[in-house]
């Protein structure tokens, strides 16, 4: 019996972008197409087998540790891109201020789809969802270069629609326009959650 399961959401390909140089400058530079190998996206400086530790696992790694890189892209929804710039007072916020790699459209409540959930293109491409995203001060100084005096803003209008980090499971080439289909683990959450995070 599949351990994933196949569901009936489906969403569009509406934006990809790719990070050349993180030091130099967050923005995302748009492309109509991302080919997508093992180690992610080619010329994106997420991209990788593996990467160095950082904040999001320092429960379990000291910083700059080598791990498997599961935070080869970021994938953002549209729906909750306009939700933040409208929770902002902006008329909107571009993908390439928040170093997206790709928006879709069409999948309510992205963020919180649960990792291990699967993203397949047309070609076979797949994307395994980490985790969520969780909002940083870095897109905020992007923003407050376009928007003056709304920087401070995207990190807790961002909060719970940040989108996901995800690894490239099985290559292709993901493009404009493109339907991908989620599949989910078919399993129940687990019992003991709620507890484990102490509420």
């Amino acid at each position: 019996m599949p351990a994933l399961k196949a569901t009936d959401f489906e969403a569009e390909v509406v934006w990809l972008g790719r990070v050349v140089d993180r030091e130099q400058d967050l923005q995302a530079e748009e492309v109509r197409s991302l080919p997508l190998a093992f180690g992610g996206a080619a010329g994106e400086c997420h991209a990788g087998v593996t990467r160095a530790s950082c904040s999001r696992v320092s429960a379990l790694y000291a910083k700059n540790t080598e791990i498997a890189n599961v935070r080869q892209l970021s994938v953002v929804s549209q729906e909750e891109l306009d939700r933040i710039a409208q929770a902002m007072e902006l008329d909107h916020i571009h993908p390439a201020w928040v170093g997206a790699s790709l928006v879709i459209k069409g999948i309510p409540d992205f963020t919180h789809v649960p990792p291990s959930s699967r993203l397949q293109g047309p070609d076979g491409a797949t994307l395994t969802i980490d985790m969520e995203n969780r909002p940083c001060i870095f897109p905020g100084r992007v923003i407050e270069g376009v928007h003056e005096g709304f920087g401070k803003a995207f990190k807790p209008a961002a909060k719970n629609l940040r989108g996901v980090t995800a690894w490239v499971e099985c290559p292709g080439t993901l493009n404009l326009g493109d339907t991908l289909r989620l599949f989910i683990p078919d399993q129940p959450v687990w019992s003991e959650l709620e507890r484990a995070r102490g509420q």
